[in-house]
Formats: C-alpha cells, sequence, structure tokens
C-alpha cells in the first residue's frame, strides 16, 4: 500500500467512526445528557476534573483547558483541572503507594460531592481511573467515563458511559476529543450565552 492510499484509509476510518457515532440512537441524547451535568455542576460551583494515561492524560488536559481557559467566548474561568498536572504529587504518590490510586487520593483530597470526574480509557480498564470512580462514588462526585465500544471494566463503574464505536486506539481518541469540543462547547453556551 502506498503512503498515500494509507493517509486517505486513515481519514476514512476516522470518518466512518464518526458517521456511526452519528446515528447512533443511543450517543447523541447521551451526550446532550452529559452536557446538561456538566452545566449543573458548573452553575452550583463544582469543579470538573479529567484524568487519563497517555494520550488520553493529553486529551484530558486539553479538555479541561478548554475549560479553565476558554473556548469560543472570551469569559470568565470555570473550575475544571486535569488530575496529572503535578507531578511531584503524580510520582510521590506512585512511588510510595502505587500508580493505581494517583487519581483516587487525589480525588479524595480535593473533590466535594457534585463535582465531575471524567475518565477517559479507550480500553475502559485503566486501574488508576477505576479506582478514581470507586472513591468519587463514595463522595457523591458523579464520574463520566469515555471509552471504546465495549467500555471495558468502566462499563459498571461510572454514572455516564460515552462508549466510542470503536476497538482502534487512535480513532477512539481522535472522537473523544470530537465528543469533548462538543462538551464544551455547549457548556459554555449554556452557562454564557
Amino acid at each position: 500500500m502506498d503512503i498515500s492510499s494509507t493517509i486517505a484509509e486513515r481519514i476514512n476510518a476516522s470518518i466512518a467512526v464518526k458517521q456511526q457515532i452519528l446515528t447512533d440512537g443511543t450517543l447523541l441524547p447521551l451526550i446532550e445528557s452529559v452536557v446538561q451535568v456538566i452545566t449543573s455542576a458548573f452553575q452550583q460551583g463544582n469543579a470538573v476534573y479529567f484524568c487519563g494515561n497517555g494520550g488520553s492524560a493529553a486529551d484530558a488536559q486539553h479538555l479541561a483547558a478548554e475549560f479553565s481557559g476558554r473556548f469560543y467566548k472570551d469569559r470568565k474561568a470555570l473550575p475544571s483541572e486535569a488530575l496529572h498536572c503535578n507531578t511531584s504529587y503524580l510520582t510521590a504518590v506512585a512511588n510510595d503507594y502505587s500508580y493505581d490510586v494517583i487519581y483516587a487520593r487525589l480525588i479524595e483530597g480535593i473533590a466535594k460531592k457534585g463535582d465531575v470526574l471524567i475518565g477517559l480509557s479507550t480500553s475502559g480498564n485503566s486501574a488508576n481511573i477505576l479506582r478514581a470512580f470507586e472513591k468519587a462514588a463514595e463522595l457523591g462526585v458523579i464520574t463520566i467515563g469515555m471509552t471504546g465500544a465495549s467500555g471495558g471494566k468502566m462499563k459498571g463503574q461510572c454514572d455516564y458511559l460515552i462508549n466510542v464505536p470503536s476497538s482502534d486506539t487512535p480513532r477512539i481518541q481522535e472522537s473523544h476529543i470530537l465528543i469533548g469540543h462538543i462538551l464544551c462547547e455547549l457548556t459554555e453556551k449554556n452557562i454564557f450565552g
């Protein structure tokens, strides 16, 4: 296969996953519900936290910045953060306890009832996100999972599951960013007009 064919194939694969999302009878209403959950949390003075690993950590940081910085509008900052940004904390807890608890301990320390925790995991099986969701549930924090098709172990462990209909990691992550941008845009519109 030549390079230009590979490029076209990857673009078409990405489009195909997005077409599946577009025609899915459950995902679009679910995304709408999640927009309302996030909007309500911010309106009630709560925060939205994000977590992920690898590329999903980069996506988590990107989406948190859209809320705390700005998306389309120049407006007041919204309280949102990606939980992996403090490397001193991350490396200390991973070293002294376990990598599996890096997010759970931080949620225990900073989250309060009514906050939202969004975990991005293409497999849905990231142990550190699963532990964070357990801790969040104890605290009354609303949990939203963004995964691939199966939902993995997160399927039964979050309040809302946005499972992109793919098992191909890059295609899932591309859709996570699309959906994340939609969440940011519509939440910003709900709050700021």
